[in-house]
């Protein structure tokens, strides 16, 4: 077979396909050599080259064969493409201006060029016409994802789904609670997939959405047509996944769907506010499932990562509106101060900005204090040292003369860096009177500690886990 041939072919699978589905899918596909009756082509990622086997890997066959070409199977494989580009334009029937790329071989020879692309102005909807999913917030991209230690493993692996590279893992299943950036990264992921593959079949829905298509399916005795629909998908995105914990049907549904795409190849991802092994309801077929792909925490948010955010937000915000000023120290102060989720924060800062607009004046601490009181008044009233202390205590059961006391036992030591940790993310206090509570030991102790649970939450999920427990029933 040569590339003349392949020029051949590729005429005929233009009047197979269609244009769009020509210039999509077809055209970035680069012929490399004709191996112990195989095929094998290069193509710009393994998963443009899953599924272009998945959806015309028998059509092509066919026309190769057509062609006279002794070949009994074809193979994809990701390869350098810039050799072959020029006996491709040659042989390659005219479909569209030459100034024109298709958009995945476009994103693949030029990813810098799609991450400068402007972001869309208006929600997405995923899915299609007989199978429509949940629309994707246009705020919600991987340029507007603040990355810190608490999300970055996240982060990385959502980024590694989205572009189409080499995925090893399949689930990928994002976790954590609420506020943490899960649904921002599974929007993020949809945008990036829609920008790079525009014909694949990408349904982004909740599992309350996936539960009441189910429920509409056996109340019309169709669930022929929703089996159908659903497994004729490219990516499958379920957030939320704890929803349908507990609802057998629904659940026994949601586990054949997702082993039918699974062993078809066929990318999912999937939410939840707990790691799948949690989630007492849900069943044991599908947690082992989820947990033979990548299960990924969002841990809770350090200052680092609220400061980060906070001026990213701002600096946004100032570009649209240059009349607001900020007080230097007034993001570092709600940083400190707001503590619970991104979410609270975000919330917080646009009704600063919405209320300095209003009266006309720079954003000071002061006006923090005055106009997010409620925000700030509820996290000292509910959370106190005293009630970190113990809850810490009971949580690891150790006395509280054991946190105060002058033990380094790593069973007694760890709890206290804990409770340091959780001193002065939940309150206002400083290093000295924290360190003043816990036995009057000096501040930098308290300093130190805090960094090393931060450090450890980062890289010990059992930690995280912990800390956001704590967290949890201390702001319960």
């Amino acid at each position: 077979m040569t590339n003349e041939t392949w020029g051949q072919v590729r005429g005929e699978l233009l009047k197979a396909v269609g244009e769009n589905n020509f210039t999509a899918w077809i055209d970035p596909i680069v012929f490399d050599r004709l191996d112990d009756r195989t095929a094998r082509f290069h193509v710009p990622t393994n998963f443009f080259g899953s599924w272009v086997s998945q959806n015309f890997g028998d059509v092509i066959l066919r026309h190769l064969i057509s062609a006279g070409v002794t070949v009994d199977r074809i193979e994809f494989s990701v390869g350098q493409r810039l050799a072959a580009q020029a006996v491709n334009a040659n042989a390659a029937p005219q479909t569209r201006e030459p100034a024109q790329a298709s958009a995945p071989a476009a994103a693949a020879a030029a990813p810098t060029a799609l991450a400068s692309a402007p972001a869309p102005s208006a929600p997405l909807r995923t899915g299609s016409a007989d199978l429509p999913g949940a629309t994707l917030n246009p705020a919600y991209r991987f340029e507007d994802f603040i990355v810190g230690k608490p999300n970055e493993l996240a982060h990385a692996a959502a980024k590694r789904v989205a572009e189409g590279r080499d995925v090893t893992f399949n689930p990928l299943f994002l976790y954590g609670g609420v506020g943490l950036g899960k649904t921002h990264l599974m929007h993020a992921i949809a945008w990036e997939l829609r920008a790079r593959f525009p014909e694949a079949r990408i349904l982004y829905l909740s599992a309350e959405q996936f539960m009441y298509r189910f429920v509409r399916a056996l109340r019309e005795q169709d669930t022929m047509t929703f089996k159908q629909m659903f497994r004729s998908v490219d990516v499958l995105m379920v957030d939320d996944v704890q929803f349908i914990a507990g609802k057998t049907s629904t659940q026994e549904e949601f586990f054949h769907t997702f082993n039918a795409l699974v062993e078809e190849g066929k990318q999912i991802i999937i939410s939840g506010d707990r790691a799948p092994v949690d989630m007492e309801e849900l069943d044991t077929r599908i947690a082992s499932r989820l947990q033979c792909g990548l299960v990924v925490d969002l841990h809770p948010t350090d200052y680092e990562l609220r400061l980060g955010v906070l001026q990213h937000k701002a600096e946004r915000a100032m570009a649209k509106n240059p009349q607001i000023r900020i007080a230097e120290g007034v993001l570092e102060f709600m940083a400190q101060r707001i503590s619970t989720n991104i979410r609270v924060v975000e919330g917080a800062l646009t009704r600063l900005f919405a209320f300095a607009d209003l009266v006309r004046r720079e954003i000071t601490i002061e006006m923090v204090q005055d106009c997010l009181s409620d925000i700030l008044r509820s996290t000292d009233r509910k959370v106190t040292l005293d009630q970190i202390i113990k809850t810490t205590c009971d949580y690891y059961n150790i006395r509280q003369a054991d946190i105060t006391g002058s033990s380094r036992a790593r069973a007694v030591a760890r709890p206290r860096q804990m409770a340091m940790y959780l001193s002065k993310t939940l309150t206002s206090r400083s290093y000295p009177e924290i360190a003043r509570k816990l036995g009057g030991r000096d501040h930098t102790t308290v300093l130190y500690g805090v960094r090393k649970i931060e450090e450890l939450m980062s890289v010990d999920s059992q930690i995280a886990e912990d800390a956001e427990l704590l967290r949890r029933m201390l702001e319960a």
